[in-house]
Parts: structure tokens; C-alpha cells; sequence
């Protein structure tokens, strides 16, 4: 990026100190995470529970985790954002490797619910402080950047697991070296420097942060409708499985889909800086419409590996510049409620859009869920272009 772009200085904008510490954590974080997770539906048949138990710790964790991103939310407001993030992903480092030490299924559910409560307090102030600490015009690179990380840990972390079990690892064992990258991840987030947000001079004079506009207020509606088409990922898993794709063949998809994520969300956040973000979260879900839509009339293996790497585009075009665009729509000292609602918005729409897709999935077809969901995201993109056009014109 070139210093017409907001820079004075010749040469590439280099993105603040803040910027790369954040990333840094959560590559860390996500690394120690990703090393857990795959391992752990093994793990809890192991300890003699069923696979519904599975998604009872999931589905507790996820609506825990949305719950708590819309409180800290709240909470970020007019308080420092640093030191939330810093609970947040202390308590999540320190508790995950404890399931190295579960006997039970229900200890699992405990260490994986409290990961999540950790996940759930950091997400809203740690966005709201990538936003603070960045103009305008670097918000969709910074973003990119955090998410590139964040999908980079995905990638990494899986590897360094399964390459730990080649090693002759125990299970338990690996589940314990995740503690080495949550030291790490904390390590980062200590170096960061909190810019003063203006919520503080709010707070501290006794009036109340400003109401969220009507536009932002909208935007999240038409998020919300995205986000009932927007199935959990499991599902595709499913359909590659389902299509012919072995099943030690996952893990390696699985990686290259994230490494797809890494590159696409590192040039997407850029992009939005340069164009109007509407526009590429619109092309975005576009992408994902499609890709949906070609899941569920794929025939071959060989289609499957081809449609995740055009699906990670997805994520590349829309996460940066849904926050970043959240950053340009809400005022300075209310960014803590803006993404708390956000992040709250997606995450609470997961259920619904989960039972949707499976029961549309066991009672018709796989074509007939994943088409149910390329729809939906066709009428949000045209939706949310139609608003951008009215907002354009001076009415959003």
C-alpha cells in the first residue's frame, strides 16, 4: 500500500506496532487451539460418550461464547480494552490444555465451555482495539491481517498435532504442549500499547455513549439474514466425505482451505481499503452463493478440493471488510458495542442456520440444504448492495 492511501512517507504504510502484536496472539492462540480440537471427537469417544454429547459441548460453548462477546461489548466501552483481551485469552491459555487431565466426558464439556468464555470475553474489545488503533483508510488491511493470522493458526496448528502423534506423542501429551503457544500468545499481547480511545473522555464526563445509527443497525440485519444460510462448515466436511474424499484425506483439505483463508483474507483487507467495502463483502457473498451451490451439485472427489480453495476467497472478501466496515459506520466511542453486536449477531445465528441445514439435509438432499443456503446469501447480497446504493444517495 502506497502512501496515497494515507501515509506521507514514500514507500509501503507499515501497519502499527498494536496491528502485529494482535495477529501475533492470535496465531499463537490459534495454534494451541487447532491442536486441540481435531483430537477431540476421538477424545470424548474414548471417555465413553456419545457423538450427540459432542454437540452438546459444542453448541454450550458457541452460545456462550456469542454471549459473552456481546456483553464484553458493552464492557469494553469507556474501560481499557487491553486488559479484557488479556483475561480473555489468559483464561482460554491457561484452562485448555487442562483436558490433557479429563477422565470424564463432562470435564471435557467444562475445559471446552470455559475455553470459550474466554474467547467470548476477548472477541468484541480485541476487534474494537484493532479499530482504535488504525485510521480509516488501514482499517480492511488491519483486519486482513489479523484474520490471515488467525487462519494461519488453523493451518499450523493441526500439523504441529498430528505431526507431535507421529512423533509417538500420547494424546494427552499434545493436549499439554498447547500450553507453549498460549505462553506465547500472551506474550504479544503484553507488548501492545493502547491508543486512548475517545469512549473514555465520554465515561469519565458522565454522559452516556451515543446510540448506534439507524445504517449500522441495518447492517446488522442483513448480516443476520446471511448468516441463516452461513451452516456450519462440518457440513461440507460431510459432502466431501459424502462425494468420495478418504477420510485421512480431511485433515490435508482442511489445510489447504485455511491456507486459501490466509492469503485470500490478506489481500482481501486491502482491497477494501481501496474500493467500497459494500461492494466486496456483496462479491464476496456472491462467491459464497455459488461455491454453496456447487457443493451441492458436485459429483467428483476431485470438484471438492478445488470448490474449498474458491471457498476460502469467501472468507478473504467478506471478514475484513464486514469489521472494517462496521469501524466506518459506528462513532469512535461506541466501537465496543458496535462489534459486541456484531460478533453476537453472527454467532447467535449459527444455531438456527445449523438445525435448518441439517434438517433440510436429512429430510431432502444435500443439494437441497446447501442450495437453501446459497439462497439466502444471494437475497443478502442483493440486499445490502441495494442499501449501499441508498445509503450512496444520502438516505441509509
Amino acid at each position: 500500500m502506497t502512501a496515497t492511501l494515507g501515509t506521507t512517507r514514500p514507500g509501503p504504510q507499515r501497519l502499527p506496532a498494536a496491528i502485529i502484536a494482535l495477529g501475533l496472539a492470535s496465531l499463537f492462540n490459534d495454534i494451541g487451539t487447532e491442536m486441540i480440537f481435531p483430537l477431540l471427537p476421538a477424545f470424548v469417544a474414548s471417555l465413553g460418550a456419545a457423538p450427540a454429547f459432542l454437540g452438546l459441548v459444542e453448541g454450550l460453548a458457541d452460545a456462550t461464547s456469542s454471549l459473552l462477546k456481546l456483553a464484553s461489548g458493552y464492557v469494553a466501552e469507556g474501560r481499557s480494552k487491553k486488559r479484557i483481551v488479556l483475561l480473555g485469552y489468559g483464561l482460554a491459555s491457561s484452562v485448555r490444555p487442562l483436558v490433557a487431565l479429563a477422565t470424564a466426558p463432562w470435564h471435557v464439556l467444562a475445559v471446552r465451555v470455559t475455553d470459550r468464555v474466554g474467547k467470548g470475553i476477548r472477541t468484541s474489545p480485541r476487534d474494537a482495539l484493532i479499530a482504535d488503533s488504525v485510521p480509516k483508510e488501514q482499517a480492511g488491511r488491519a483486519f486482513g491481517f489479523h484474520s490471515a493470522m488467525d487462519h494461519a493458526g488453523a493451518v499450523i496448528g493441526p500439523l504441529l498435532g498430528t505431526g507431535l502423534l507421529a512423533l509417538g506423542w500420547q494424546v494427552r501429551s499434545v493436549f499439554w504442549f498447547a500450553l507453549v503457544p498460549g505462553i506465547l500468545a500472551m506474550l504479544a499481547l503484553f507488548t501492545v500499547r493502547e491508543p486512548k480511545p475517545p469512549a473514555v473522555v465520554a465515561r469519565a464526563s458522565g454522559r452516556a455513549g451515543p446510540a448506534l445509527p439507524s445504517s449500522l443497525r441495518r447492517y446488522y440485519g442483513v448480516l443476520a439474514l446471511f448468516s441463516l444460510g452461513n451452516s456450519s462448515d462440518a457440513f461440507l466436511l460431510l459432502r466431501a466425505k459424502d462425494l468420495g474424499v478418504r477420510v485421512v484425506a480431511i485433515p490435508a483439505l482442511w489445510a489447504l482451505f485455511n491456507l486459501a483463508k490466509v492469503l485470500s483474507a490478506r489481500y482481501g483487507g486491502a482491497w477494501s481499503d481501496k474500493i467500497a467495502r459494500s461492494k466486496l463483502i456483496v462479491a464476496g457473498w456472491g462467491v459464497y452463493a455459488l461455491t454453496y451451490l456447487a457443493f451441492g451439485v458436485a459429483n467428483r472427489a476431485w470438484q471438492v478440493w478445488l470448490l474449498f480453495v474458491v471457498y476460502g476467497l469467501y472468507y478473504g472478501l467478506t471478514e475484513p471488510a464486514e469489521k472494517a466496515l462496521v469501524r466506518d459506520l459506528a462513532p469512535a466511542e461506541a466501537r465496543g458495542r458496535a462489534y459486541g453486536f456484531y460478533n453476537f449477531v453472527i454467532g447467535v445465528s449459527a444455531v438456527p442456520a445449523g438445525v435448518l441445514t441439517g434438517w433440510l439435509w436429512q429430510t431432502w438432499s444435500p443439494l437441497v440444504a446447501l442450495a437453501t443456503g446459497s439462497a439466502l446469501a444471494l437475497v443478502a447480497a442483493l440486499t445490502l448492495a441495494r442499501m449501499s446504493f441508498a445509503r450512496t444517495a444520502g438516505v441509509m
